[in-house]
């Protein structure tokens, strides 16, 4: 069954037909591109005369490649020019009736040993090959979109499919300078699969009126350094595409995870199904356009919040990594700081650490050495919470313990002037329920940092059901003021961020556990098809899994979603005391300093 795989026909000339057949012509391949529609053909002709014009152009190829790839591209409009192909990749839409009927046809046409692979990211791989007379030698072929660009392809086999027609493709797609990835059948495969649960989520989020469509958006983009904010993202895959993939995904697990976000159907019945319309979560210059125009929705340039209090010193308790991050930040802008901890010495040694940070930025040449010494001089460290007597704003970074919140929040009502904000820097636990713990709590406030506060730009702001208007405002305009982005968001668990990348965590983390796929593939599945910057274990590794842990728990006790409920692995590996790079192992094993 050794199969070259020279001749390769694709059916279907769409945005993905014409940029596999791109990628395969450019890499040698005969290709044979097969379309019912006369104006599909010259579109991807056209389509691939432009873009290795742009090739050329740029010095990725030659004048002569250029040529020698367009020779090696034709069009047909029937399957009957797939008669001598290798290999055939059916990219026609995802219905099961369409592409059964192309199998079925294909079956007649092409020689025995020719592979039938689907470009399906929603449908079953075993359904379609057990429709087809050679069940081992269909399997799945799942590019991304663009084709030309993104490197990973997901090797989708059944338990139908014969290990050497794996062999050939797998192959075939490190020719093409692509990541293949090996994974097994079922919806959405490892990257969609992981990334339209996500993505649900963040719709569901968005219909509750939980947060703002830009908010959402911006606090995964700065929160978690994804490329594009998940309604975004919806809008460009097509919300109308998004919706069926979810119901495939739906229909195996049951996961109501997976059950799409009413406003997905409502959307699409309207005919709002993103980019390719004009509009979808948001609005566009025109259909299939880019560039993101007003609507009734969008914030109104410089509206401002209302009139906050006034804002000069800042406290900040707290002795550790997030604390001491904090202290800088505000430093930096200018305000007055007292940064206390529990005693002197600790606070002390935070101050070192700021100092130890600021060091670090005049040697890359981020920080003069006059600006250092002035934000060194606006930190006071303190032993004691009664330094906070005059600040404007208390904010406190302390353990992520409800008790220990509570009984720090007592004692700044005490110490803390009448009129001054006091802020949380909580990642999971009830803003409300903190805020209660003081007889002021309409100045009690949400401000979650992200760790390195001084690098990360995002702020979620939380405001309670007591939260005074001048208080929001106030933190509204202080984030500004230290050049942070602020996320308006209710108090639940999780706010924004955390209530959206756990669950995909949680979920990956499954996947491992059911052997679909390992840890490397996934990883490597999410950086490659997704955009993300580090997979879901590194991530995982990076950030501790008895706190990954936590604020899972905290999410299924809020939510009380049965698919939110804690992997039985990470609990495993928790309970271990393998927590991740912290204590050099945890998915992985890490060289002990």
């Amino acid at each position: 069954m050794d199969t070259p795989l020279s001749t390769i026909a694709v059916v279907g000339l769409g945005t993905m037909g014409t940029g596999i057949a791109e990628v395969l012509a450019l890499a040698g391949r005969e290709v044979i591109g097969i379309d019912i529609s006369e104006a599909a053909a010259l579109g991807a002709v056209a389509s691939l005369e432009a873009s290795t014009a742009r090739a050329v152009g740029r010095g990725r190829i030659t004048e002569e490649e250029r040529a020698a790839a367009l020779a090696r591209f034709r069009t047909a409009d029937t399957l009957q020019a797939a008669a001598d192909a290798e290999l055939v990749i059916e990219v026609v839409p995802e219905s099961y009736e369409i592409k059964q009927q192309v199998f079925r046809e294909l079956d007649a046409i092409v020689s025995p040993t020719a592979i039938l692979a689907t470009g399906t990211n929603a449908l079953s791989v075993t359904r379609l090959a057990a429709e087809s007379q050679r069940p081992e030698r269909v399997l799945g072929l799942h590019f991304f979109n663009p084709a030309p660009a993104m490197k990973l392809v997901e090797v989708v086999s059944s338990v139908l499919t014969a290990p050497p027609a794996v062999e050939a493709v797998t192959t075939l797609a490190r020719e093409l300078g692509k990541e293949p990835v090996a994974v097994g059948d079922r919806p959405g495969f490892v990257a969609d699969g992981l990334l339209f649960g996500y993505l649900n989520q963040a719709a569901a989020m968005y219909e509750a009126n939980y947060a703002s469509r830009e908010d959402i958006d911006a606090a995964m983009k700065l929160g978690c350094g994804l490329p594009m904010g998940p309604l975004a993202l919806l809008d460009l895959i097509g919300i109308d595409t998004a919706r069926t993939v979810l119901e495939a995904m739906y229909a195996e697990s049951r996961d109501r995870l997976h059950a799409p976000a009413p406003i997905l159907g409502q959307l699409s019945s309207a005919g709002l199904t993103g980019r390719k319309a004009g509009r979808g979560f948001y609005t566009y210059d025109a259909p299939g356009g880019q560039d993101v125009v007003p609507d009734a929705l969008t914030p109104a340039a410089g509206a401002e919040a209302g009139a906050g209090r006034a804002v000069a010193s800042v406290g900040v308790a707290g002795s550790g990594t997030m604390a001491s991050g904090i202290a800088e930040v505000f430093a930096k802008a200018g305000y007055g700081v007292v940064l206390a901890a529990r005693t002197q010495e600790k606070a002390d040694l935070a101050k070192e650490r700021i100092a130890k940070s600021l060091e670090r930025s005049v040697s890359k040449g981020r920080l003069s050495a006059e600006a250092r010494d002035e934000t060194l001089a606006r930190i006071t460290a303190a032993g004691s919470l009664d330094a906070f007597a005059e600040v404007d704003l208390a904010v406190e970074a302390v353990a992520e313990d409800l008790e220990i919140k509570q009984q720090l929040f007592a004692s700044l009502d005490k110490v803390c002037r009448p009129g001054a904000v006091l802020a949380t820097t909580t990642s999971s636990l009830p803003v409300v329920a903190i805020a209660r713990a003081t007889a002021r709590p309409e100045d009690v406030i949400g401000m979650h940092f992200f760790n390195p506060a001084p690098a990360m730009k995002l702020v979620e702001v939380v405001r309670t059901v007591l939260t005074a208007d001048d208080v929001h405002a106030t933190v509204r305009a202080v984030c500004a003021q230290i050049r942070k982005h602020p996320v308006d968001c209710g108090d639940r668990a999780g706010f924004i961020v955390n209530a959206l990348l756990f669950p995909y965590l949680n979920n990956a983390i499954k996947m491992v556990e059911e052997h679909y796929a390992s840890l490397d593939d996934i990883d490597a599945a999410m950086k490659l098809g997704g955009g993300y910057p580090m997979g879901p274990f590194e991530l995982l590794d990076v950030v501790g899994l008895d706190v990954s842990l936590a604020i899972e728990k905290v999410l299924h006790r809020e939510f009380r979603d049965p698919g939110l409920a804690p992997a039985p692995l990470l609990e495993h590996l928790v309970a271990a005391g393998c927590l991740g790079r912290k204590t050099g192992r945890g998915f992985r094993e890490y060289a002990r300093r």
